[in-house]
Parts: C-alpha cells; structure tokens; sequence
C-alpha cells in the first residue's frame, strides 16, 4: 500500500534539485501534490511530468500574501493541506563572513526562515481543525556542524533546525508534527556558491572526501527521508534533526 495514499501535500521550491527528488516520490506514494516554485514554467512541467495529482503553483516564498496565496490554491485543487515540506532555499557564495553584503543576508533569512513563518500562519490553522499535520523543514548539516566560508548560511539554517524542534514542541497537542531533514551539499544549482570555487571534479572530491559513505548528497536520499517522516510509520516522530549526510557530521 502507498505511505502516502491522497496525503494532501505542498513542498515549496519543488521545480528542481532535493524538491523535485521529494515530488516525485510523493507522487509515487500516492499523494496529491502541489509544487510551489518562484519558476511557475519549471513547476509547471514538473507538474505535467508527474500527472493529474500534481499542480503547480507560482510562490516566492519570502511573500506571505504568495505563501497564502498557494495555500489557497492546495484548498481548491486538492483539499487542505496534510503535509507541507518547506524545502525553498538559498545561499551565499562561500566566503569570508565580512564580504557578505547586507543585500545577500537578508534574502538568505527571507527565504530560509522568515518563509517558514508564512508558511505557519497560512497552514498551522488549518491542521489545527483537524488536529492533524505533518510539517518538514530542510534544514541542513551546516546548522548541526557549520564551516569557515558559509556562516550566515550556517545560521540559517540553525535557525531552521531549532524552530523544527520549538515547532514541533509547541504543535504536539495539536497533533502537527514537525521534523527537520538535514542534507549535505549534493549537486544541485547551490553547489557551486556552496564550494565558492569552480564545479570542477577535482574540487568535487575534494569535498566528497570529506564524507565518510563518500557521496554527495542525492535528491532520493532526502525525498526517502521526507516520505518516511510524512508517513505514519513516523507517528511518534517529532522534533527530530535528522542528517542525510552519510556521516559529514559525525
């Protein structure tokens, strides 16, 4: 039996890289999906790809009225939604914190944190109705053990693995449950700001040495992850910090 059987679902920044690996794997477990991207045409042909329970929708996920606006639109299609992956992300190039420009800061926390803000105010009231819920925030191995060259990512991204966990703590008598997933870099559009060098398989390796199982990060290790989480195989599962790093941050 599919995990995931007419689970309602958004995932946001879902057109590519670890969202869209998450997508396709809700579809394949039964959910009806919509993909809420800043790139309506990439949304909209993933959506098409995937097929008649999949729906796109165009979010930047730094706007609440967006943010409420694609809820809105999972309401209409499919009903309210079950599960919400807050997956959007960015970064800044890997360099030393002080040439960070104040520009760059702010829409790293627009759309790594304050995004999860909107998102709560738009779907927490109506998982509360239903005293049911599954919220995942991708955090990321940076804000479990961070790096010289990415500290204000880094922060972030803490932020986003402690509001998992205050979330989560705060929502139990609703019965909404909240986890954050954690990747290492893999090869998605942010690995080259992530390295701050070139793309190059020598600077690959360098940093895959770095990881003990000796891989980057795929799309399908984060999207099993988010699926078994989203399950009720994970009912009793919540404020977990879960590293998809094979190993990076032992």
């Amino acid at each position: 039996m599919s995990r995931l059987s007419n689970k309602v679902t958004i995932v946001t920044g879902a057109a590519g890289g670890f969202g869209a690996g998450i997508a396709r794997a809700f579809i394949e477990e039964g959910a009806k999906l919509v993909i809420a991207d800043i790139n309506l045409e990439m949304a909209q042909a993933l959506a098409k790809e995937l097929g008649p329970n999949a729906s796109a929708v165009a979010c930047d996920v730094t706007s609440g009225e967006q943010v409420k606006a694609a809820v809105r639109h999972c309401v209409e299609k499919f009903g309210a939604p079950d599960i919400v992956v807050n997956n959007a992300g960015t970064t800044h190039r890997n360099q030393p914190m002080l040439e960070v420009d104040e520009k760059t800061f702010d829409r790293v926390y627009a759309v790594n944190v304050k995004s999860i803000y909107h998102m709560a105010h738009a779907v927490v009231p109506l998982m509360r109705e239903r005293k049911y819920g599954v919220i995942l925030n991708i955090g990321s191995v940076a804000g479990i053990r961070p790096r010289p060259g990415l500290s204000w990512y880094n922060g972030s991204k803490g932020a986003v693995n402690t509001l998992s966990k205050a979330m989560a703590v705060e929502l139990a008598p609703d019965g909404i449950r909240v986890n954050a997933i954690c990747p290492v870099m893999g090869a998605t559009a942010l690995l080259s700001d992530f390295m701050g060098v070139p793309d190059t398989p020598e600077n690959r390796a360098r940093f895959i040495s770095t990881i003990p199982l000796g891989r980057m990060c795929e799309p399908s290790d984060v999207a099993s992850a988010a699926v078994f989480l989203a399950s009720d195989a994970a009912e009793f599962l919540t404020g977990v910090e879960l590293p998809v790093d094979g190993g990076r941050t032992i």
